[in-house]
């Protein structure tokens, strides 16, 4: 991890020579390479591995020399391949997430089928890691473990969270209902702390538009959507927007604080009869 972090660092120092050498300011060299200015200051400053395509987006704003470009690229070479090693196995990419959201200040995170991994019981977390792959359950258990461990930052002031679900997100029962009961007693005693906002768009309003898929945005210049087979990392400034507006609609017929408490009763409450039934 030190090697990684300091190939980062070292990363983020040969981009601050280039654009330095160009004669950019960071704002310039956004503008000129179609990047948002936060990406290009969490790569210089060793927060950020950036993409292929912003690598070939700043190469060719900066108009690199085949010299400098190799320099870049041999750099690229090892973070990547230390990337994917790191993130062999469920437990590598969950210690690598977490990592992620400890160097957060704001997290914003909307969900339509699922609990936010920031929120999700131990439970959950092991149904929600191992759905839909062949894994080793020795390291669903670690990596479920790794999950439900970077939670402690909910309580950690400085940070702001802010989680939207729909209502088929809490609707839908992986496991059992008595899971979900628990799940959502979770959700509840979350809701409580002053700085974290949760709230539940209800089946009875009208949706601003169709929730295709969930995503995280950390600090408001990267967003994540999690898929079955790896994370899909966002960060240009027009996906950017797309998520916030996204998350904006979607919070605007949300439910929060006591409306929101009742809806999850009256659905726990419903969890509880369906396990009745179900015994």
């Amino acid at each position: 991890m030190e090697d990684r972090r300091d190939r980062l660092r070292t990363l983020g120092e040969l981009l601050r020579r280039l654009r330095k050498d160009a004669g950019l300011t960071g704002k310039e060299l956004a503008v000129r390479a179609g990047v948002a200015q936060p990406t290009i200051s969490r790569i210089e400053t060793g927060r950020l591995l950036p993409v292929p395509e912003t690598v070939d987006r700043l190469v060719d704003a900066l108009g690199l020399e085949a010299a400098n470009r190799g320099e870049l690229d041999a750099l690229l070479v090892r973070l990547r391949d230390e990337v994917s090693r790191l993130k062999g196995g469920l437990a590598g990419r969950e210690a690598a997430n977490a990592a992620r959201v400890r160097a957060a200040r704001r997290v914003t995170s909307f969900q339509s089928a699922m609990i936010p991994a920031l929120l999700q019981t131990a439970e959950y977390a092991r149904l929600a890691l191992a759905f839909g792959r062949d894994v080793d359950q020795d390291d669903v258990a670690k990596a479920a473990a790794v999950r439900v461990e970077v939670q402690a930052v909910l309580f950690e002031s400085g940070r702001k969270f802010s989680f939207v679900l729909t209502e088929g997100a809490v609707r839908t029962w992986p496991g059992s209902p008595l899971l979900m009961r628990a799940q959502l007693d979770r959700l509840v005693q979350v809701s409580t702390l002053p700085h974290v906002s949760v709230g539940v768009v209800p089946w009875s309003v009208e949706a601003p538009g169709f929730p295709l898929h969930g995503f995280t945005i950390y600090d408001g210049s990267m967003s994540v959507v999690e898929s079955l087979t790896g994370d899909l990392t966002l960060s240009e400034s027009g996906e950017i927007v797309a998520h916030e507006e996204c998350f904006e609609a979607f919070g605007n017929v949300a439910v929060y604080g006591d409306d929101l408490r009742n809806l999850l009763g009256r659905i726990g409450a419903e969890y509880q009869e369906l396990a009745t039934h179900l015994a």
